[in-house]
């Protein structure tokens, strides 16, 4: 059968770039966003792509909207990744829950439902769904409970993906990014660092609100790990870290200056309470080796893109 993928929360960052990638290899792919603005893809595509992919306005909390687009377009692969950030969550906690967790069942149930065509499964949990860090301790554990509704949110999902390939056999992959940054990273507590080069680009100073070490993740990777993925789901429930190595904020304020050094950027010092550094090696062992951008030519490709797009107008300048 010949792929046909959907994704849905495909106006959101990670979304727009799997779009992208897809489209590059000239793959069959549908949009699916509550939200019709689709200025993040209209950042990374021309005017003639973006009007070619079909898109479906719907919500993800209707159960009936996931299931009949799966049918109606002949959905093959199904990549999932609509849900609300951590600020959302912690501002409107029902909200977040019925949008990230019961989303999410109906994704799933959808694809149970549709298993004539639909066979592959892939969803986006998080960092935010290991236990909250104590201090002095840095390794990922889920022996306690994560620090936000959203890393609860997400490991229950996990545990949704597990009970669904066990009673009724719908596989799937679940990919935890750490910290994404590149074009249309805007939203979301870790996308301050994609700020910062938006700020850079336009020479403005900006100060990023935490520090420590993350794992920083080029967003063009972890769209193709995500598409790697989606097409290496067998008939189990897994869950997988990306893979990257964890950089000091230092080192990615560095990279920033190296790019646009007339706009300083500086950072505070207070770490995210995340584990700082996950091991993506047995993700790679499943789905082959992955692409991994180093820092310096991620952060240039996004600086440079950042200028044409506030010279294009296609981009406001920051203030």
């Amino acid at each position: 059968m010949t792929e046909r993928f959907l994704v849905t929360g495909a106006h959101g960052c990670i979304g727009s770039w799997i779009v992208h990638e897809l489209l590059a290899e000239d793959a069959s792919v549908v949009a699916l966003d509550l939200n019709s603005d689709a200025s993040r893809l209209a950042l990374i595509l021309s005017g003639a792509e973006l009007a070619a992919v079909p898109f479906i306005e719907g919500d993800i909390r209707d159960a009936a909207t996931v299931e009949g687009a799966i049918a109606a377009h002949g959905i093959t692969n199904v990549i999932h990744l609509a849900a609300l950030q951590v600020p959302l969550c912690r501002a409107n906690p029902p909200l977040g829950a019925a949008v990230n967790v019961v989303g999410t069942v109906n994704v799933f149930e959808a694809v149970r439902r549709r298993s004539d065509t639909a066979s592959s499964l892939v969803y986006a949990s998080s960092v935010a769904a290991y236990d909250e860090l104590e201090e002095g301790t840095e390794a990922a554990a889920m022996v306690t409970q994560p620090s936000t509704l959203y890393g609860v949110f997400k490991r229950a999902n996990e545990g949704i993906g597990t009970v669904y390939a066990r009673d009724f056999g719908v596989g799937s992959i679940g990919l935890r990014p750490h910290t994404v940054y590149g074009v249309g990273r805007d939203h979301g507590l870790t996308a301050a660092p994609t700020h910062a080069m938006l700020y850079a680009a336009a020479g403005t100073p900006y100060r990023i609100p935490f520090g420590g070490a993350i794992q920083f993740q080029y967003v063009r990777d972890v769209a193709l790990a995500f598409i790697a993925a989606s097409r290496a789901v067998a008939g189990d429930a897994s869950v997988y870290d990306l893979p990257g190595q964890a950089t000091p904020m230092k080192e990615i304020v560095a990279a920033i200056a190296a790019e646009a050094s007339d706009a300083p950027i500086s950072f505070e010092p207070n770490p995210l309470p995340f584990p700082s550094s996950l091991d993506g090696r047995s993700l790679e062992a499943v789905v082959g080796p992955l692409q991994h951008t180093p820092l310096a030519s991620g952060v240039r490709e996004t600086i440079e893109r950042f200028r044409d797009l506030l010279a294009d107008g296609r981009l406001a300048a920051p203030r």
